[in-house]
């Protein structure tokens, strides 16, 4: 993932939780499953894992970094004949603690410059996702 011409799509909200119940919600396969998929995840570096979309897609994950409540990083990759679904990239989760709760950055990296409907999939993806986040946060 070296091509200097490889996007990210990058997502930044603030919550009016603290980061450590913020931290439950990006790791617990449970929580995980409300806001974004069904999922075997185990908050573990180097733990191989899937998430499972509506769709009936599967993305191969493994966990890459983790640092409790501050930095989770996973591969996110899609397998499909068609290039232009095809992805390889990576999803960091950077959480800032603020006065009110915390900064959530959300980044997945690595879509090439012709993934277009890729991009902007995941770019309106990644929203919807966030609020689904903040839903699952006010129920516990």
């Amino acid at each position: 993932m070296n091509d200097t011409r490889l996007r990210s799509v990058k997502i930044e909200r603030d919550f009016a939780h603290a980061p450590e119940k913020l931290w439950l919600a990006l790791t617990q396969p449970h929580l995980i499953a409300d806001w974004l998929m069904q999922n075997d995840f185990v908050p573990s570096l180097g733990h191989a894992f899937q998430l499972r979309g509506d769709w009936g897609g599967v993305l191969d994950c493994e966990v890459i970094a983790i640092e409790p409540e501050r930095t989770l990083s996973y591969t996110w990759n899609f397998a499909s004949d068609d290039p232009a679904y095809a992805l390889t990239s990576i999803v960091t989760f950077t959480l800032t603690p603020t006065d009110t709760g915390t900064h959530l950055r959300v980044e997945q990296s690595g879509f090439k410059p012709e993934q277009k409907q890729a991009f902007g999939g995941a770019h309106a993806g990644w929203k919807g996702f966030l609020a689904k986040l903040d839903t699952v946060l006010a129920g516990f």
